[in-house]
């Protein structure tokens, strides 16, 4: 009798067993069916020309940390592409043209020559679509013709020269989204100038502009991702860590969007 009582309750628990496993393992994948995922794509990062490097505080960070002006560039315009990297690799491949310039040094060259880079009027984000070339509009002062625009804030965007160039790259790093980094701000907490060193509190802004192609030159996001950061920091390594951290994890949260867009309702 109880032999048979202790078989029952064995069986009763084996049953019970059996039918949390199941509850969980549905449950498990109903969550992983829960989010889009953009998908994952191999993208290359294109470093932006050192002369578009635009900064009003290397005297100050000079200053404080006794690096020449190019070091100071070059930290930044590596600093850049390595936040890109670390963002985007959860979830996607990554390939950075600053990491081999020895091997990518005349495909570099080559991108540079065939790009180009134009002021363009700031995308709306919410609603994004490629710019285009705006029309100037001519009118007469004074007696002379002069072309007139209007005040908006602009970008420097990249556009393709030649059509042959992403699917070049495409071909040779079977990379299929393509990042150009097209310049790099850093603007004095007085918005005026590069006299900011002598100014204790504030913030300064870095502004990236970029654009982002797809394999098949499809332009499918560009802009700016800009942040602040306190007037008191000039460690160069500490600013890529902390602040152009957020500018590219700013520009991978758009990428995604535009690589998996929302369902409309």
């Amino acid at each position: 009798m109880r032999k048979n009582i202790y078989r029952s309750f064995l069986s009763v628990v084996f049953l019970l067993v059996v039918l949390v496993s199941n509850a969980q393992h549905t449950t498990i994948n109903n969550k992983s069916t829960e989010k889009t995922a953009p998908g994952k794509h191999k993208i290359m990062l294109i470093p932006f020309e050192p002369r578009l490097y635009m900064s009003e505080i290397d005297h100050a960070l000079n200053k404080e940390t006794k690096l020449s002006a190019r070091q100071i560039k070059n930290t930044f315009r590596d600093g850049i592409n390595e936040q890109l990297y670390k963002s985007l690799k959860s979830q996607h491949t990554v390939v950075d043209l600053m990491n081999d310039t020895v091997k990518t040094k005349k495909d570099l060259g080559d991108i540079y020559q065939y790009l180009s880079l134009e002021y363009m009027k700031i995308p709306d984000q919410k609603n994004y679509k490629p710019p285009v070339k705006e029309k100037e509009e001519n009118v007469i002062k004074n007696g002379q013709i002069v072309s007139e625009t209007d005040n908006l804030q602009r970008f420097m965007n990249a556009k393709l020269k030649n059509a042959t160039l992403v699917p070049y790259l495409y071909g040779k790093y079977k990379t299929d989204i393509f990042i150009f980094i097209n310049e790099v701000d850093i603007k004095a907490s007085n918005s005026g100038g590069p006299a900011d060193a002598a100014i204790t509190d504030g913030f300064r802004r870095i502004i990236v502009h970029y654009t982002v192609y797809t394999f098949d030159a499809k332009e499918i996001n560009s802009g700016i991702a800009e942040t602040q950061f306190p007037v008191s920091l000039n460690n160069p390594t500490k600013i890529v860590n902390t602040y152009f951290a957020k500018t590219a994890q700013l520009i991978t949260e758009r990428i995604n969007l535009a690589l998996a867009p929302p369902k409309t309702k």
